[in-house]
């Protein structure tokens, strides 16, 4: 689950990490009333959506005073920003934060993620804050510091303070940054984030070490443990609505911008189909788990799902009975053909437990459908079907 930049900073405030002073804007009579909060003067007016790359999408600007400030929130507010992790369709502004404007002296890079290679959390620092660390880590990954942390102990102090060496912080500046970075951490353990970065951090004019920027990602399989909490972070107008309305149904579902819509049990085989429908010449429209059961109920909800997206011009069924059985399976296909309205062409593959005797009522079911035998069969004749 994503979070915008001003909760993020109030996560981090509450942990003692610095931050610059800043308020949430939610309606555009809100602005004059912050700036005076904030002492007037220079100010910066971020957009609020759940992307990276605002600056360079104009959704962040620099502004000095009342008026201006009151202008150039009024042409972020509502705008329809595209960054590079927006997507050509862009997101638009419905949140702003007014922020007091900030002596930079120098700007660094820091993030903490999960290394799945080495199973524990590691942190990745460097000099050219304000950079996408993809594009260091491509360019100059001589310049990327990693350090990582042993699940059960956490960061140590010392492996802190080599990263403020590392950085070249010195002084004051070093026990400031050590203190941000381990500060930073236990938000990391204790809210269950899957990613923590701040890009830029900074080290000001009058030596103050803190966070200028913030994006903090929280890993929804801990959900349990902060029910109570993150309701009252997400913001719904973020996220695509059939993910949503998937997300009532147990279904795992991610939009994607392709014309094959995909309902599949297990997220391994369903990335395995979307990268074999891009083999056989056509783009996968979504990735979709219906999860281990695939009864009539949850895959009638699985092409309502994807038949909601009006880019789809074919669906592909593919699933594993393993603990299910196929011929189980292939019955609760039918049912839910019969409750929802498919209109384009539709191909079936299941393999598994009784997978033949499955083909045979599929067959039999009078239903317009393809079966097909095999996972490139299926692929073939799904494109084939729309093409």
């Amino acid at each position: 689950m994503k979070i915008h930049e001003y909760q993020a900073k109030a996560l981090l405030k509450e942990a003692g990490v610095l931050v610059p002073n800043g308020v949430p804007i939610f309606d555009l009579d809100q602005v004059e009333a912050a700036v005076n909060e904030l002492g007037g003067g220079t100010v910066v007016v971020k957009a609020q959506i759940h992307a990276g790359g605002r600056g360079k999408g104009g959704g962040v600007k620099v502004v000095n005073g009342l008026d201006e400030a009151k202008k150039v929130a009024g042409e972020i507010f509502g705008m329809q920003l595209v960054t590079h992790q927006t997507g050509a369709e862009g997101k638009k502004v419905q949140r702003l934060l007014i922020e007091e404007g900030m002596d930079i002296k120098k700007e660094y890079y820091f993030g903490i993620v999960v290394d799945r290679a080495s199973e524990c959390p590691v942190i990745m620092a460097s000099t050219e804050g304000g950079m996408e660390i993809e594009k260091v880590a491509e360019e100059t990954p001589e310049k990327i510091i990693k350090e990582f942390i042993d699940p059960a102990l956490g960061l140590r102090p010392f492996q802190a303070t080599k990263i403020a060496y590392g950085l070249g912080f010195e002084g004051k500046a070093v026990r400031q940054a050590s203190a941000l970075f381990m500060n930073l951490y236990k938000v990391f353990e204790t809210r269950d984030c899957s990613m923590a970065e701040i890009n830029p951090l900074i080290e000001t004019g009058d030596g103050r070490v803190l966070a200028l920027d913030a994006k903090v990602d929280f890993d929804d399989n801990a959900f349990y443990r902060h029910k109570n909490i993150w309701p009252e972070l997400r913001d719904l107008d973020e996220e695509d609505p059939l993910e949503i309305e998937a997300s009532k149904f147990g279904l795992n579902y991610i939009k994607l911008d392709g014309e094959v819509g995909c309902m599949v049990n297990g997220a391994g085989l369903a990335m395995a189909t979307m990268d074999i429908i891009k083999l056989s010449g056509a783009e996968p429209a979504n990735f979709l788990d219906v999860g281990g059961s695939a009864n009539a109920e949850s895959v009638a909800n699985a092409f309502r799902i994807i038949l909601s997206d009006p880019n789809v011009k074919a669906v592909l069924v593919n699933i594993f009975g393993g603990i299910v059985r196929c011929d189980r399976i292939a019955n609760g296909i039918i049912e839910a053909t019969k409750m929802v309205d498919i209109k384009v062409p539709l191909v079936v593959r299941l393999e598994g437990t009784n997978a033949e005797e499955a083909s045979k009522i599929l067959e039999e079911s009078g239903i317009e459908m393809t079966v097909a035998r095999g996972l490139s069969d299926a692929a073939k004749k799904v494109v084939a079907a729309f093409k």
